[in-house]
């Protein structure tokens, strides 16, 4: 009776394995995260298949841009769209090692934070902003909060450099040398607050701006 239902188009091919013949698997597999060609041609590109090299260039390439983003922050959302982690691991070493803290032979130190002092000083700032952005009504993750912040230690970065540089061709007990220092951290500091207000200003609601600021003042 079901033989008798079918008709000769409405018949059902069941796959026979005493045929001899294996069935035909067709179809692609993505891979999350693969952007286009780099050299635009047309085709899709895999990051999976490129050579290490021009992975590593594309990153520091990545890595500069946003550097130049943070000296003069004009484009506001790229830290916060193609966020990534090398650029705070960079500056977060830079200033731990420049910054570490030395003791003497009598077991006293010399008052410089510890190694891991920095990077536990960058990621609870990082948790108290992003904690204070989303109670706030913002829309923001703790990553890209570390991602932007991280980036924007860079002017500090150079004027610790600066400061180091003078410290090392002077005397440190010269109150000219002291001026001085006191401009570069000034500066270093005006502009890494300055970038990273605006990188993050726009995440909290309008009305609520100033008080998802006011933990990086």
């Amino acid at each position: 009776m079901a033989d008798g239902s079918m008709s000769g188009g409405d018949r059902l091919t069941l796959y026979d394995s005493n045929q001899g013949e294996e069935p035909v698997l067709a179809g692609s597999i993505s891979v999350p995260g693969t952007v286009g060609d780099p050299n635009n041609s047309g085709l899709e590109f895999n990051t999976l298949d490129e050579p290490i090299s021009q992975t590593i260039k594309r990153d520091l390439s990545a890595v500069g841009s946003k550097f130049f983003h943070v000296l003069y922050p004009v484009e506001k959302k790229s830290l916060l769209r193609e966020w990534d982690l090398w650029g705070p691991l960079i500056l977060c070493t830079f200033m731990a090692i420049v910054l570490q803290g030395h003791e003497s032979t009598d077991g006293s130190g010399d008052g410089g934070p510890q190694f891991a002092e920095v990077f536990v000083i960058v990621w609870v700032g990082s948790l108290i902003v992003t904690l204070n952005t989303k109670m706030l009504g913002g829309n923001i993750s703790f990553f890209q909060s570390v991602c932007v912040l991280g980036y924007c230690l860079l002017p500090l970065a150079m004027a610790l450099l600066a400061c180091r540089i003078l410290l090392f061709f002077s005397s440190p007990t010269s109150i000219f040398v002291l001026i001085l220092r006191g401009i570069s951290v000034l500066l270093g500091f005006g502009w890494s607050t300055y970038a990273s207000v605006q990188f993050l200003g726009d995440c909290s609601p309008a009305n609520k701006k100033m008080m998802s600021m006011y933990p990086m003042l």
